[in-house]
């Protein structure tokens, strides 16, 4: 059966009525970037811009060229922490959402 939608058609649609998937994506880009998987979290973050503010907007927010974050966030891209932080906290503030890490253990004692 053939798809009617694209998926990421489908992926704006619902970020755009349901700020609780907004709020998932943007929450799972930041746990894959703090697990080391900054390819994940990238695609993630992506796909979060572009379902809710989109580039332009983001770009006047941070004073960056949209071309320069849609790079920084390409697959080929290698963004500084400084850069994804800053995108970071305007992505936190537009969704009205601040997040804090908290450590956990796994069941050896060790930190996960």
């Amino acid at each position: 059966m053939a798809l009617t939608r694209n998926f990421k058609d489908t992926v704006m649609a619902r970020a755009q009525r349901d700020p609780e998937f907004r709020e998932g994506l943007l929450t799972e880009a930041i746990e894959c970037f703090l697990k080391g998987d900054l390819a994940t979290g990238k695609i993630l973050l992506r796909d979060y811009i572009n379902a809710t503010m989109g580039f332009q907007k983001l770009a006047r927010v941070t004073g960056k060229k949209d071309t320069s974050l849609m790079r920084m966030l390409g697959p080929k891209g290698n963004p500084a922490a400084s850069n994804l932080f800053e995108l970071v906290a305007a992505l936190q503030k537009h969704e009205g959402v601040r997040f804090q890490v908290t450590p956990q253990r796994d069941v050896l004692g060790r930190s996960v």
